[in-house]
């Protein structure tokens, strides 16, 4: 049987997955701690917290190394990552406590560990599209994330409506996402979706990318099902 659960905290929101009990809480712990640790560097290390470019971190908490390793692949500021490796660390924490199923999304990012297929919503900020279609999660463990230029309140220099990257893990999605986010404006549409799709695919650990810019869909590697999600499903959160 599936546990969900939403979680705020502070600014960090999302929902939690298991078939577990004890690992939505485990995986709620791990976000309250792994969220202090980063607060705690940043007040000490202030460039971590508003770089828009890599910085190289040898020694501090596992959050902010794993945040610092994800932004150098895909050549963005570690912040860019923050979302993803909270809900990495998340869902490690769910399976050391026996979760056989452990999906965790925060802020539209989704990291995930499962036995049987999961669904995705697309999560776009106030796009049209953002909940209304999604992906059927087969292949595990897997990171969601999407960036949009449009819709999103996260910052990104880029006009997609959407750009959904596929990879190992939620911290390379999420950075990935934001590069790739950044790269697809302009007025040549299709030129700007086949330098999104080139970007993607050059991040070591991404395996799909599908981008919505202008009415043109671009997608490349490999790329979940698609799914169109009832309006019903809709109100249970992104991961159904």
């Amino acid at each position: 049987m599936k546990h969900k659960r939403p979680f705020n905290y502070k600014e960090t929101k999302g929902t939690i997955t298991t078939d577990n009990e004890a690992a939505i809480e485990a995986a709620i712990s791990s976000i309250k701690h792994h969220r202090s640790r980063l607060e705690t560097y940043v007040r000490t290390h202030p460039k971590f917290l508003h770089s828009l470019k890599p910085i190289h971190v040898e020694k501090g908490p596992t959050i902010v190394r794993l945040m610092a390793e994800a932004a150098e692949l895909a050549n963005v500021g570690p912040m860019a990552a923050v979302a993803g490796v909270l809900a990495d660390l998340a869902v490690k924490d769910a399976v050391s406590k026996g979760a056989k199923i452990a999906v965790v999304e925060n802020g539209g990012e989704v990291y995930a560990v499962s036995n049987t297929p999961i669904n995705v919503a697309l999560a776009a900020g106030d796009s049209p599209l953002s909940k209304s279609i999604g992906f059927r999660l087969e292949d595990f463990p897997i990171g969601v994330a999407t960036s949009s230029g449009l819709y999103s309140h996260a910052l990104s220099f880029g006009e997609a409506e959407a750009v959904t990257v596929f990879a190992v893990n939620a911290g390379v999605a999420d950075a990935a996402a934001t590069a790739v986010g950044n790269l697809v404006k302009g007025e040549d549409w299709r030129k700007a979706v086949e330098c999104g799709i080139v970007k993607a695919l050059s991040i070591e650990g991404v395996r799909g990318v599908l981008i919505l810019y202008r009415g043109l869909v671009g997608k490349a590697g490999q790329i979940p099902k698609l799914l169109k999600i009832s309006t019903a499903s809709k109100s249970v959160g992104k991961a159904v």
